[in-house]
Order: structure tokens, then sequence, then C-alpha cells
């Protein structure tokens, strides 16, 4: 990983809780110095300190980045003490959710390059995808950066713009939830059929982690994946006629889903 005026200038990572704790882990096993790291954070984990990174000490004056990974409602009391480094010269990077480019160039100024991104939770394990767009400062250098710094918890992807922003957090900001709550809700179904409760949860989620890898590994789309291991007349075709059903089945009830937490989004947003 080229970190390239990161590592001359300084990056401020603002908040180290998981998420931002995940990037810098990241980051350090990908080659970034520790001295050019500056953490603030009014609680540090023990990992953090034992870093070697700068902790909630004296700033450097021109930092390349500063990278926003407190919670949407602590933002109101920790983003003004960098409001000296809006104006254009440093990249300000957020993860957090539901907090608008405008709220940024707010504090830190019409001309201050912003880019917003939304990470999932399973950046904590290295395997997350965060979707990332800009303001009317940011350039192609600028995106290169925040992509090669968040590609440090996983893939990334470029959107069009903030309006799709919503749409992802409903895919896969909050997808993990949706899968996670699949995993309890089959083995709640393997339990009704007699299998042990603790069987059947061990059952289910390692169904669900193993479709999952190897989905990710395979070439194939999901929907051949799925055809593969349906055999005409068998049980999974069962299975699938349920769940495929186009007014009680899994498409109908997502998109409810999906669309209840873009409309979600759009509200907080407000």
């Amino acid at each position: 990983m080229d970190f390239g005026k990161i590592s001359e200038r300084g990056l401020v990572l603002l908040g180290c809780g998981k998420m931002g704790s995940a990037l810098l882990q990241g980051w350090l096993a990908g080659g970034l110095s520790p001295d050019a790291v500056y953490v603030i954070d009014p609680n540090p984990s023990d990992w953090v300190l034992a870093q070697a990174v700068h902790v909630n000490q004296p700033l450097p004056e021109n930092p390349a980045v500063v990278l926003v990974a407190v919670k949407p409602q602590m933002m109101g009391g920790a983003l003004p003490q960098l409001q000296s480094y809006g104006g254009g010269n440093t990249l300000f990077v957020s993860v957090a959710a539901g907090t608008l480019i405008a709220s940024y160039e707010a504090v830190l100024g019409a001309a201050t390059p912003i880019v917003r991104t939304m990470p999932n939770t399973p950046a904590a394990v290295g395997r997350g995808i965060t979707a990332i767009c800009g303001n009317a400062h940011t350039t192609a250098a600028h995106l290169d950066t925040t992509q090669a710094l968040m590609s440090a918890v996983g893939q990334v992807v470029r959107l069009d713009g903030e309006h799709q922003m919503d749409a992802v957090t409903a895919v896969s900001g909050s997808g993990p939830a949706y899968v996670f709550h699949l995993i309890e809700a089959l083995a709640a179904a393997g339990h009704a059929q007699g299998l042990a409760p603790d069987l059947a949860m061990q059952l289910a989620r390692a169904t669900v982690c193993g479709a999952g890898e190897l989905a990710y590994q395979a070439s194939e789309t999901a929907a051949q994946l799925r055809i593969n291991v349906t055999s005409p007349g068998g049980t999974t075709a069962a299975a699938l006629e349920v769940l495929m059903d186009a007014e009680t089945g899994f498409p109908p009830l997502l998109r409810r889903a999906v669309q209840a937490a873009a409309d979600r989004g759009r509200e907080l947003g407000k």
C-alpha cells in the first residue's frame, strides 16, 4: 500500500473505536509508519496505546488526511477542534453513518475536500465493503487516497454521488444484520423440525458462513450457485418454491426491508 503524502504529512484519526481500530490495524499491517498516525480518542484502548502511534498528543501542522470515525452523536463536539484544517489542503474522510457532506462543509468550509464513506461491520475481520463519494472539491487523487485507506478493511466501490448513499446503507451497511437474523431464523426452523437448539444454531451458522465464503470465492453468479445446488424435484427445490414466491417469499420481503432502511436513512439525513 502506497501511503505517499500521508507518511510525510501525517494522518489524524478522530475516534478509534471498533471501526477506527480496524482501519488502523490494516494501515499498520500495510506499511504505514506508526509515527505518521495521530489518534484523538478520549478513551483509547490498551491495543491502541501499544501501537506506538501518537495518542492525544500535539497534532501535525498540515496533515494529509483527517479521518473522522466518531459516532454521529459525538460529531458536534469533536469536529470543531479540527476546523483549522479546513479550506482545501487537508482531505477529510468520514466513516460516520448518516452524516451528510453538507454537515462537514458547514463546519470546515465549502472549499474543503470531503469524502463520505459507508463501510460495514465485516470490516472488523477485513471482509467489509465500503462505498465512497466526494464533494465538488475532491480530486481523483483524493478518491484514490480514500480507496487505499478503506481497502485496509475490505473492498471499495465508488458511487455516482451522495444521493446513492441511503441505498448503499440499506443494502450493505445494514445488510449484515439481515444475514445474522437469517442465521437466527434458520436455526429456529431447524429446532422446530426436532433438532436441539445448539445443534440447529451450529448447522445454521456454519451453513450461512460457508455459503458466503463460497459466493465470495466462486466465479459464478449467485443465481448460478443457487442452481448448482438445486436438483429438480428435490428438497432444495421444495424449499425454494416457498422462498422465491413472488408475493410472500424473499424477493418482496427484502424489497420492503431495504426500502424501509433507505427511507429511514433519508429521514435521519434531513
